[in-house]
């Protein structure tokens, strides 16, 4: 493996490097400056999986695979991927650069801090929280001399209607649940509080959604801090710190150019996670990548049913960009794990868990467009797995099944899967979404629910109450982005394979208004993770070279 100069890597792709703001020798921040919306836009290949298990289906090292596999068959290809956040770095996964012969490079630069975004937007966030408290402070300390005194008028903020968390990068359970405002002996200003991980921010979507800084702008400008004791809404611009924010994330708002062990130019940007938010990387990463290359590979978060059902109905609907193809990733391993039956064969195995990759098939096939299932290969196994799994593949839509041996080959090891993908995206195909604006909320998520095959929702009364008030202020018309277990179609993590009919229950929702859509909650999901038994950050070091080991 020889890393290039990240210059050369911006040649490759004809980027001039007047667009670049170096951070080291292998990274570089992208103007927004350098998108051409004159130039011929290249096509867009959707990267998602079957149902995750803890070791992954390999998403990433496909989606780097196929990008490198594209560059090797003769296309000019670029890959665009999610920012790491240091809540799985360090909790469960242990970082997010693909892995073997389709790795971003340097990992350890991609997968700790890389430039700053992520601190940047946590930083943009709890100075909104900061200047709420602050502010509560002073009206309840100055009282009717507020005005006199700072010249503002009162907000009136109501403190137990505060709906702005705190966040921070790291999985922390210990802070899902807090009290701020004690000082000294005085609890007038004690309120309940929240932290969540930086990646469920609203400004995490807020910046995968924007176009631009300006309606980076005008976004943040709109988001809901809290309510006053009328209940009217107190947003950021309310405060006057809307643009202080965006001061902040001026340089965040950049991608960040880097490359494959195979060269390949990889774009990152934002890192919504899709479990609790909509999983995706940005708008502005796909609109720099689409103008200057032929193909452009993203992926969407964990399986069918959460990002890639995100990256249509909230990511596409914003952006107005919508793939060519869509590839669902999966292993021999993930397939057999979903099998339910008791003491089965590995062959039977194979077959009670292969309805799991059905059903994302025809998930993914809702949206109108060819899908092509990638089998990312491990060396044990056989021959008989792989060729009951084309065959499944195949029975059930898929209009290619191809392995892929990218993670000990590169894209030497995915070149045929390339080969299908670029075929598959001949076609003139028309995506569509799974449901349209004009619907009511309840409409739209009943709309998601009975893909996972809900047969009802059970909204709790808070939720119920939360909705219509939500439609009764005229945000009915907003997409939704349904927060869930990654690790099962249903909302139980316990439920595999395909779930039996059941009810949905929504515990509440929230309105993202400068993300622009409604988060509705299901269940216990939880958008502070913390860490488990053996987390990850067990094995990080440094060497006696200062070299980072473990990730």
């Amino acid at each position: 493996m020889k890393l290039l100069p990240i210059e050369e890597i911006a040649t490759k792709i004809n980027l001039s490097s007047d667009y670049l703001t170096s951070h080291g020798k292998y990274a570089a921040k992208i103007s927004l400056k350098s998108i051409d919306p004159t130039a011929k836009q290249g096509k867009l290949i959707l990267v998602t999986s079957t149902t995750p298990t803890p070791q992954g289906e390999g998403k990433t090292v496909t989606t780097i695979g196929i990008s490198e596999a594209l560059n090797y068959i003769g296309e000019k290809a670029i890959a665009c991927i999610r920012q790491p956040s240091l809540g799985p770095v360090f909790g469960q996964k242990g970082g997010a650069a693909g892995g073997g012969q389709a790795e971003v490079v340097p990992m350890e630069q991609l997968n700790l801090h890389l430039t700053g975004d992520i601190h940047a937007l946590t930083s943009a966030h709890n100075l909104a929280s900061a200047a709420l408290d602050a502010r509560l402070f002073h009206e309840n300390r100055l009282r009717d001399r507020f005005t006199e005194k700072s010249g503002l008028q009162r907000l009136n903020i109501d403190k137990n209607a505060i709906v702005w968390p705190r966040v921070v990068d790291h999985n922390d359970r210990a802070l899902r649940e807090i009290y701020v405002g004690k000082m000294a002996e005085n609890l007038e200003n004690v309120h309940p509080a929240a932290f969540d991980i930086t990646a469920a921010s609203e400004l995490m979507a807020i910046l995968a959604l924007s176009k631009n800084i300006q309606d980076l702008r005008q976004r943040i400008g709109k988001v809901v801090l809290a309510y006053d004791v009328n209940g009217k809404e107190i947003t950021a611009e309310d405060l006057e710190v809307a643009g202080a924010m965006t001061a902040i994330l001026q340089k965040a708002i950049e991608p960040t150019l880097m490359q494959t062990v195979e060269n390949t130019p990889v774009i990152i940007h934002a890192g919504p996670f899709a479990n609790i938010a909509h999983g995706n990387s940005s708008i502005i990463a796909d609109d720099i990548a689409l103008s200057l290359s032929d193909y452009v590979v993203t992926e969407a978060g964990f399986g069918s049913d959460m990002g890639m059902e995100k990256f249509f109905n909230i990511k596409a609907r914003t952006s107005g960009v919508y793939p060519s193809c869509i590839v669902v990733v999966s292993t021999v391993k993930s397939i057999k794990a979903n099998c339910v039956t008791e003491n089965p064969t590995a062959m039977e195995m194979l077959e009670c868990g292969a309805r799991n990759l059905g059903w994302h098939i025809h998930n993914a096939k809702r949206y109108g467009l060819p899908v092509i299932v990638a089998i990312n290969a491990f060396p044990n196994d056989t021959v008989e797995e792989l060729a009951f799994i084309r065959s499944f593949a195949l029975e059930n839509g898929a209009v290619d099944c191809e392995i892929s041996n990218a993670y000990a080959e590169g894209g030497k090891g995915a070149r045929t899967l390339a080969e299908r993908i670029v075929k598959a995206c001949e076609g003139d195909h028309k995506a569509q979404l799974l449901y349209g604006d004009e619907l009511s909320l309840q409409d739209k998520v009943l709309a998601v629910a009975s893909t996972y095959g809900a047969t009802e929702v059970d909204y709790s009364p808070e939720a119920m109450a939360i909705l219509q008030k939500l439609e009764t202020e005229g945000y009915g018309n907003l997409p939704i982005c349904i927060a869930k277990t990654p690790a099962s179609i249903s909302h139980d993590s316990k439920v595999k394979n395909v779930p039996a009919p059941f009810i949905l229950p929504v515990k509440t929702l929230q309105l993202a208004k400068g993300a622009g859509f409604i988060k509705v909650l299901l269940g216990d999901v939880m958008t502070m993770p913390g860490l488990g038994l053996n987390p990850a950050y067990r094995n990080i070091d440094i060497d006696e070279n200062g070299n980072i080991i473990g990730l």
